[in-house]
C-alpha cells in the first residue's frame, strides 16, 4: 500500500459572497511540503471557496503523482457533502461537489476528515494571503478560569 499524502485545504470569500482565496498545504509521504495560495477571478461564497480550494489541492496532488490521500478541512459542510451517507444535497453547490467527487475518484485511496479551524491555520492563512489579507487572529476563550 502506498503511503498517503496529507492535504489541509481552506477557502475564503471576502465579503461573503465575494472574492475567493484558496489555500492548501500538501505533505508528501517523505515529509516534503508544498503550499498553494491562489486568488480566483470568480466571486462566490465561503462554501464554494472551500470546495474550490480542495479541487486545486487535488489537481496539484495528482500532478505530483499522489495516489493515496488523507484530507483535512475545517468545513463541516464540505466533509458532510463529500463523505457522509444520506446527507441531503445543497442544490446550489451540487454540481461543484460532483466535480470534487470526480477528482477524488481518480485516486486509489482517499479519506476526508473534519478538523477544527485552529488546526487548519496554515491553509486558512494561505487562502487569506491570496486575497491580500492578514491571517485571522486566534479566537480566545471567553470562559473565566475557576479558582
Amino acid at each position: 500500500m502506498t503511503p498517503p499524502w496529507t492535504i489541509y485545504s481552506d477557502g475564503s470569500a471576502v465579503p461573503n459572497p465575494g472574492r475567493m482565496g484558496l489555500g492548501a498545504v500538501l505533505v508528501a509521504p517523505d515529509g516534503t511540503r508544498h503550499v498553494l495560495s491562489t486568488a480566483t477571478d470568480a466571486r462566490g461564497c465561503n462554501n464554494e471557496a472551500e470546495a474550490r480550494a480542495l479541487m486545486v489541492a487535488l489537481r496539484d496532488a495528482q500532478s505530483r503523482g499522489a495516489t493515496a490521500l488523507q484530507i483535512y478541512s475545517d468545513s463541516s459542510l464540505l466533509v458532510a457533502q463529500l463523505g457522509a451517507v444520506n446527507v441531503p444535497p445543497v442544490v446550489r453547490l451540487a454540481t461543484l461537489y460532483e466535480e470534487v467527487r470526480a477528482l477524488l475518484a481518480t485516486f486509489g485511496q482517499t479519506s476526508l476528515h473534519w478538523i477544527p479551524r485552529h488546526r487548519n491555520g496554515e491553509a486558512d492563512a494561505l487562502a487569506r494571503a491570496a486575497q491580500g489579507l492578514l491571517p485571522k487572529r486566534p479566537v480566545r476563550s471567553s470562559k473565566k478560569k475557576r479558582r
